[in-house]
């Protein structure tokens, strides 16, 4: 039982943390999804959206 567990704790032990490939894929899900916001964020729609959004503020407050 005793070695069991020994050797429960050294595999788990060794699988801490992303190798290099698991870097790479979240890395590049990262980018992609940063790119897809700036995108985003450049286009006109998405700014007459903040600038309604900023002006309706006012509004909603109770005071």
């Amino acid at each position: 039982m005793k070695t069991t567990l020994l050797k429960t704790a050294q595999r788990l032990r060794t699988e801490r943390g992303m190798t290099t490939a698991e870097y790479t894929v979240g890395t590049l899900g990262a980018c992609t999804i940063g790119g897809v916001l700036v995108k985003i964020g450049q286009s006109e729609w998405f700014g007459d959206l903040v600038k309604d959004l900023i002006n309706k503020i006012p509004d909603i407050l109770p005071f």
